[in-house]
């Protein structure tokens, strides 16, 4: 029995798994944050250009 806990104790298989879980979610976070604060900027430079592209283009 005590074998059994000493193994199961000292492996960190499981650890390494969270371990990538959390770094996962991060860059996912990450990456929310990003386009929130960048989004709006982003559709504004998309809008201007197809206001400026929309005037060579025959209708």
């Amino acid at each position: 029995m005590r074998n059994l806990i000493n193994r199961f104790w000292s492996n960190e298989e499981g650890a390494a798994l969270i371990e990538y879980g959390m770094l996962v979610g991060l860059i996912a976070v990450v990456c929310v944050v990003a386009v929130q604060l960048l989004g709006t900027q982003i559709n504004t430079v998309f809008t201007n250009l197809t206001n400026v592209l929309g005037g060579f283009l025959p209708a």
